[in-house]
């Protein structure tokens, strides 16, 4: 196939997105809760669920520190980690072809929506905006699928209160290897002994700055800093750092002490999930 037909086909395939899109809005269900009662998340990271061994994937509520544990395919697991971790892949995965059509129709996954549980089984719902419309396209989504969208595009993530509750007494642990966490807009690794000497870090405890966003990345916080401290005490692990952050007393800011080009800085940041738009500039972080 030539170019211009791979134009033509590509423009095609766009417009039968957009069709598809205004069709489910028409059909799209209603949210099983009250908008103004969904509760911020942050995607936190994948871990494990002890008694299945299956994968879930963490989100952090700053307000109540609770951490809300969802079950999620191997699939999706990896796409988030591979979000998480910066990893660019040769060929699209589904869920950066879902990513890649909604930018071909100008549309914008603006939130990812948990809203229910229903006989074990979550329900999840996509938020678009499409062009410069002013009515939201609402698309039912499995949270699994959505959430891997939302680690890729810095969508809102929201879930109902019952999505709280029915998580509290559900228990997971982090992956035994290759574990990355987002907490307050950061994204640590563990701090190797090989990427210490890459980055002449020095040979104190602490877990590796591999992205940063929001407040965080305002107040100076670089891709390559070691975290050295969360309120008074060192984080050994990636899990370690967002369980720290968790524990901060509520209504307090989270003190942060890391290590960056050749000094020791601090660093007080609220615990609320970060904005992954600067309202003022309008530009993504």
């Amino acid at each position: 196939m030539d170019k211009l037909a791979t134009v033509f086909v590509s423009r095609g395939v766009a417009v039968a997105v957009l069709v598809i899109l205004f069709m489910a809005a028409s059909h799209a269900r209603e949210l099983a809760v009250d908008p103004a009662d969904l509760v911020p998340v942050e995607l936190a990271t994948v871990g494990m669920d002890p008694a299945t061994g299956t994968p879930v994937v963490l989100l952090r509520e700053p307000a109540s520190g609770d951490i809300v544990p969802i079950a999620i395919g191997v699939a999706e697991a990896r796409a988030i980690l591979l979000a998480l971790q910066g990893v660019e892949v040769q060929r699209p995965q589904t869920h950066d072809l879902i990513g890649n059509l909604f930018e071909a129709v100008d549309a914008r996954l603006e939130r990812v929506i948990v809203d229910d549980l229903v006989q074990g089984t979550y329900m999840g719902v996509l938020e678009l905006r499409v062009g410069e419309g002013d009515t939201p396209v609402l698309v039912d989504s499995r949270p699994s699928d959505a959430l891997a969208l939302a680690a890729r595009s810095d969508a809102t993530i929201l879930v109902a209160p019952r999505i709280l509750v029915s998580a509290r007494e559900r228990e997971y642990e982090g992956l035994e290897t290759d574990q990355v966490v987002t907490a307050l807009g950061i994204t640590v690794v563990e701090a190797t002994g090989e990427l210490r000497n890459a980055l002449n870090l020095p040979d104190r405890g602490g877990v590796l700055v591999s992205g940063v966003r929001g407040p965080a990345a305002r107040k100076g916080l670089e891709v390559g800093s070691l975290i050295l401290e969360v309120n008074g005490e060192t984080p050994e692990s990636p899990m370690h750092f967002l369980d720290l952050v968790r524990e901060t007393p509520s209504g307090e800011d989270a003190m942060i002490r890391y290590w960056q080009a050749g000094e020791e800085h601090g660093m007080e940041l609220d615990t609320d999930v970060p904005e992954a738009i600067d309202p003022e500039e309008g530009i993504p972080l």
